[in-house]
Parts: structure tokens; C-alpha cells; sequence
């Protein structure tokens, strides 16, 4: 889902969190994690105020028709009672 969210264009932490609802630290892991996998770029911008922005990288904008195409395929053929094996 976050790397969705950011093929939609450049946000901030606090935009990233309310798109998504999850804690900081889980945020704050995932992009570090992402960041690490070289699919989410981190950018400081000089204020003030301070901020940070994540994008997506090339790679990470590269994958983004793989998700879909996932996402579609889930959509079509996993129905509720088919995902229920899968928790």
C-alpha cells in the first residue's frame, strides 16, 4: 500500500501516515526498509520549517505495474471465503 501511495507523487511522513493508518514506527520501518531495498528515495527539503519527503524511485516506480496487475488478479479471484485459508 505505501508504495501505491507514493505512485501517486512525493509526500511527507504525516501525509503518508494519514493515507495509510498506521503507527510512526511501523511507517517509519516500512520506508526505512524500503528505502534499504532501493524502491523509496528519502529527501530532506530546508526550511523552515525542516521537512522530509519520500518518492519512489526508479525501481520502485518500475514495480509499481507488477502490484497492479497483482492487485487486479486478487481482486478478480480471491474471494473471502478463498482468503480466509490465507491468515
Amino acid at each position: 500500500m505505501l508504495l501505491a501511495v507514493l505512485g501517486q507523487g512525493p509526500a511527507g511522513f504525516a501525509e503518508l501516515k494519514r493515507a495509510l493508518g498506521i503507527s510512526d514506527s511501523v511507517l517509519s520501518d516500512r520506508l526505512a526498509e524500503l528505502a534499504g531495498a532501493d524502491l523509496v528515495a528519502r529527501t530532506v527539503v530546508a526550511g523552515p520549517p525542516l521537512s522530509v519527503t519520500y518518492a519512489l524511485t526508479d525501481a520502485g516506480e518500475a514495480l509499481l505495474p507488477a502490484l497492479r496487475a497483482l492487485g487486479d488478479w486478487a481482486r478478480v479471484n480471491l474471494t473471502d471465503e478463498r482468503c480466509a485459508g490465507l491468515r
